[in-house]
Order: structure tokens, then sequence, then C-alpha cells
């Protein structure tokens, strides 16, 4: 399956071949140290290290369930006649698929899936950026990519990429599509990173959006067992991430806090601390503001209570 499809969920391999999730994480192991594949959290890739990057068939088959589910918080996030930009991805593909339905909306984008995903949407206007295409993502990259981006200016940018840590932030294994996301953020007051819990603790070759720069992380809930992964969403959350978790269950809090959201709701968990608004500054570009945002210094029992379970 990793040979075919370039990467796997270990969730995906236990459906398969229909054990646990603790069997086919045994046996990754023993794969790995034969040199066979390489463990990712949450799955597993074929051996490359930093440098590899697998194409979007790949990354297609990758974590569908939890893509769709944070796909579908993400776009809860996206006001009426908003303007943003959505970078490229399989993640911000499926979100880009939910943001058709968005009245008046404005799409600054450099792939041609997003593009593809809202050609057909009514009232909602797509803008392209130039560059050279490049096919394993459909994406547009390259210098016409970032000049094009230059003066624009936006409410929110929507990210995704090939892993996530709190030391470095967002990053890819593409010097080319990380320039591009680079331009990205610069045109938008607030980042908003769309990742699953396998990027989590992941970190590749190039850094796109450092930590202090992400307003918010969007994410799935991950498995008990991922120690690694709540600890990453811990830290981030400590450096004052906004956290919201797709799917998110009961949390189980005592002591008179607000009551969870049910599952498959927005669950934001806010710190305190000022966040850094993006760079530049300067008049938005039709901004609009999330409805019930929480204010600083809300809940950060909600991440703990991620990484007890």
């Amino acid at each position: 399956m990793v040979r075919a499809n370039g990467a796997v969920s270990l969730r995906e391999l236990a459906r398969v071949v229909q054990t646990s999730e603790v069997t086919v994480r045994r046996d990754v192991r023993a794969l790995e140290a034969e040199g066979l594949l390489d463990r990712r959290h949450g799955g597993a890739v074929l051996p490359g290290g930093f440098t590899r990057e697998s194409g979007f068939p790949q990354k297609s088959h990758l974590a569908t369930a939890e893509k769709t589910a944070i796909a579908d918080l993400a776009a809860s996030f996206v006001q009426e006649g908003e303007a943003i930009v959505v970078g490229a991805g399989t993640t911000t593909q499926e979100l880009a698929r939910r943001l058709a339905r968005v009245p008046g909306l404005t799409v600054v984008t450099n792939s041609l899936l997003v593009a593809q995903a809202l050609a057909h949407a009514n009232r909602v206007e797509v803008v392209m950026t130039g560059g050279t295409l490049r096919g394993s993502n459909y994406a547009l990259v390259g210098s016409g990519a970032e000049q094009s981006l230059q003066g624009l200016r936006v409410s929110r940018a929507f990210l995704s990429g090939s892993g996530l840590t709190a030391e470095r932030g967002l990053s890819t294994s593409n010097m080319l599509s990380a320039s591009v996301d680079r331009a990205l953020v610069q045109a938008a007051a607030e980042v908003v990173v769309l990742a699953d819990h396998t990027k989590l603790g992941t970190d590749t070759m190039f850094q796109t959006v450092p930590t202090d720069v992400i307003t918010r992380l969007v994410t799935d809930e991950p498995p008990a067992h991922d120690d690694r992964a709540a600890t990453e969403l811990q830290a981030l959350a400590d450096q004052g991430v906004q956290i919201a978790v797709a799917g998110a269950g009961p949390s189980g809090n005592a002591g008179g806090d607000p009551a969870p959201a049910p599952p498959g709701r927005r669950r934001d968990v806010s710190l305190p601390g000022p966040r850094r608004q993006g760079p530049g500054a300067g008049p938005l570009l039709r901004p609009a503001a999330v409805p019930g945002e929480q204010p600083p210094g809300a809940d950060r029992a909600r991440v703990a209570d991620l990484r007890r379970r």
C-alpha cells in the first residue's frame, strides 16, 4: 500500500487488514527497521527523510476522514463577503469545496484544484496568481506567483503543509512551494493552518509559517495513544496558537467550565497574550470578524484534556 500510494495512515491500514492499530504499529516498526518505509506520526511513507514529498495522488489517500472534518470546521470561520487566500494542498482543496456555499466570497489562490472546486460556485470570485505550474500538486509557483501577490491585503490565509512543530511552525519539502506560501502569509492579517494529527511533530526542509505568525490551527482529535501529537498541540497552545479541534467529543472538564462543543463542532482553545496579526500594515480588504470568538485566556484545560486522553 505504501509503494502504491506513497503514504498511508495506520488507521487505514488497520481497517484494510482488519486488525488493531497496535498490531499495525508493531509491524510498521519492523518494516522501518528493514529500511522498507519511514514511520510518521499516525502513518508511514516511503523512505526519503526530509527531502521526499509525496505527489497529489498519494496525499489524497492519506487521512481522508480527518481532512474532511478539518475542512468542515475551517469553513465555519469564513463569513459572507470576506476576502481570503487559500494555498495549495489536499486539505485546502476540501475546504474550497465547502467555500462554494459562501456568497460574496473572494478567494485568491495559487492552486488549480482550489480554483476548480470554486469554478461554478454562485457569487464566489476566484483570483488566481500567475506563475509556473508545478504538476505534482497542481500549484502555481515561482517569481510570477510571488509578484502577483504584492500589494494584496486580505483578512485571512488558509494554508496546509507537510509538517507542523511548535519549534519551527509549518514547513514543506519543496522550496518553490514554501516561497509562495510565505508570500500568501504576507498578504493576510491572520493565518489559519489546516493540519491533521499525522503532521503534528513532523518537520520538513523549508519553513513556511513561523509559529509566532500562526493565529489558529485547525486539526483533528489525536488518537488516544498518540502522545507526541498531544504534546505538540500543548506546545503550540503554550505559544499562543488558538487550537480548533474537529470532531472533538465531550472533554469531561470539571469545575463549571462552559459545556464543550458536541462532536463535529468547533472547539477553540484561546490562550492569553497578543497574537501577531500578520506582517505589514494597512486596511484590510473586506475584513470580517469571526462570530463567537473566544476571549483571550479561555480554557487552557481543553488542550491539556486532549493530552490526558
